[in-house]
């Protein structure tokens, strides 16, 4: 039976780092923000876990301090909200340009 688990355990960690994304943006690199096609319909989210980026720039937007997160959250640390603030930022100032055919 650990036996099982240890393989089990050893291909979850395979595929996401299949899946993750590590995302370097310029001097910051962001280690704890995943994709999954399986999890969250592929949203960006925090270390595989079920709790999408958006989610936590929503709750600062509403006001929400990082102390309230994190005790509503005790899965999270304070370094996953930093980096999903700077995932955040990272994505805004992207610039789409138009395809021009």
């Amino acid at each position: 039976m650990v036996f099982d688990m240890e393989v089990e355990e050893k291909s979850m960690e395979r595929k996401m780092e299949k899946v993750q994304s590590v995302i370097g943006v310029g001097w910051m690199k962001q280690e704890r923000i995943t994709t999954d096609p399986e999890v969250m319909g592929g949203q960006p989210c925090i270390r595989g876990l079920r709790i999408p980026v958006s989610l936590i720039i929503k709750l600062i937007a509403v006001g929400r301090t990082n102390r309230e997160i994190l005790d509503d959250y005790p899965e999270l640390e304070e370094e996953d909200i930093k980096q999903s603030l700077e995932y955040a930022a990272w994505t805004v100032s992207e610039k789409v340009l138009p395809l021009v055919v």
